[in-house]
Parts: C-alpha cells; sequence; structure tokens
C-alpha cells in the first residue's frame, strides 16, 4: 500500500482577516488556528507524515511548542506566493529528500481549515485509496445562488444541481499532482482543478459543514465554537 503524505501549505498572510499576524497562527481554543489540523492529521495512523510549507521568512513557527508531533512532522521552508506554487515547491522539496515517491498518496490540506475531525480524514482514505485518480472532501451546496450583475442586482437564480463546495484535504498521488500544478494556469485556486483541466475527473467524498475555511474575522467565533466542543470530548 502507497504511504500517505499529508501536505498543509501554510506560507500565506491571510490578509482578508485585516491583520499583521498571518491568520494560520491566530489563536483558537487556545493554540495557533494550524495547530487544530495537524493534531489531526499527525494522530491519524495510517498518515506517514505530515509537511508543513511555511514561508522562506516565517517567523511566527518558532514561537510555538510544536514538540508532540516531533517524529511525524516536517518543516519545510519552501513556500510561494500562491498557494499552488507552495503546494509544489513542498513537493520539489520532498522528492529532493527522497522523502516521496510518485505513487504515494499526497493529502494537502489547508491551514485555515481547524475543523477537520478524524472521521472525514479515515472517509477520504477509505474511498480513495483504491481510486485512479483521486478526488477531495466536498458537500453539496445547501442555499440558493444568485448570479449577480455588475450593480449589485440579482441577475437570474442558479440552478444548484450537482454542484459541490470544495473542501480539504485533496488526495491525488504525488505525480500526478506535480504534474498538474506544472500545468495549472495562474489563478488556480485548488489542487483538483489543476488535476481537472489534465483531464481526470476527481472523486468528491462527503465532508461535513465543521471543516469549513476561516476567511474572515466572523468565521472565527464560530471555529472556536466547534474546536471547544471537539476538545472537550476527547
Amino acid at each position: 500500500m502507497a504511504e500517505f503524505i499529508a501536505l498543509i501549505p501554510a506560507a500565506g498572510s491571510g490578509s482578508r482577516m485585516g491583520e499583521d499576524l498571518p491568520k494560520q497562527y491566530r489563536l483558537l481554543a487556545g493554540k495557533p488556528m494550524i495547530y487544530h489540523a495537524l493534531h489531526t492529521l499527525c494522530s491519524t495512523v495510517r498518515i506517514g507524515a505530515v509537511c508543513v510549507v511555511l514561508a522562506p521568512d516565517d517567523t511566527e513557527w518558532k514561537r510555538y511548542d510544536w514538540s508532540e508531533f516531533v517524529g511525524k512532522i516536517k518543516v519545510l521552508n519552501c513556500g510561494g506566493a500562491t498557494r499552488a506554487e507552495s503546494v509544489t515547491n513542498g513537493l520539489k522539496a520532498l522528492h529532493a529528500a527522497n522523502h516521496v515517491q510518485d505513487h504515494n498518496w499526497i493529502l494537502v490540506h489547508d491551514a485555515a481549515r481547524p475543523g477537520l475531525s478524524h472521521a472525514l480524514v479515515e472517509r477520504l482514505l477509505d474511498q480513495l485509496t483504491d481510486d485512479e485518480v483521486g478526488g477531495l472532501l466536498a458537500v453539496p451546496l445547501a442555499d440558493t445562488l444568485k448570479r449577480a450583475d455588475k450593480a449589485g442586482r440579482v441577475q437570474r437564480t442558479e440552478s444548484r444541481e450537482y454542484l459541490w463546495q470544495a473542501q480539504t484535504p485533496q488526495m491525488f498521488r504525488a505525480k500526478l499532482l506535480l504534474d498538474a500544478l506544472g500545468k495549472a494556469h495562474a489563478g488556480i485556486t485548488d489542487d483538483a482543478s489543476a488535476v481537472e483541466a489534465l483531464g481526470y475527473s476527481p472523486k468528491l467524498v462527503m465532508g461535513d459543514a465543521y471543516n469549513f475555511k476561516v476567511t474572515y474575522p466572523q468565521d472565527l467565533k464560530l471555529a472556536e465554537l466547534i474546536l471547544q466542543e471537539r476538545i472537550a470530548t476527547r
């Protein structure tokens, strides 16, 4: 069985949060936001390593104690200007150090999705291990979708049938992922889109609402409540 390797691109500044501190280090339930994803991935037995891709000039990481993850975590200071660049640079660094093989499964997860659970990771692994392409966690869209015009008025209502909201982790073989990202257009926002552009159809694996991406300041309170509840039941 191929080894599973998680990769967390964490070189972003989190500018939409309106603070100087990068979003991944914002405290949630007493820990940096990125800690919660790390805890879930590092404690998943089938995942052999968890790699964090930081900006070359990151000064925050060393301010925190990560000792509980020793032996499983690898820190790579090779992040790029975009998410895709960070993932690409991280994979290339792992290849150069002989820490990854072409057939290994790579699970790319957003540092700003602290609500990832063991159940979701295990579901992803179970459903994709024998898949020819790979896939991603996602949830079917529940809200009515409105397309706006330039004046901010409703142009039309869009059908939400067959529409899913992408989440992470997104899981693909190392070679396929690296090839896809190398050919992707500049504005690509997730790994699955790059794989789709090569003509593949990634599999959608049911996620859940708790695995949302913390993007704006108002998201922090909800994430805090979710994490406090989860910590209390451990």
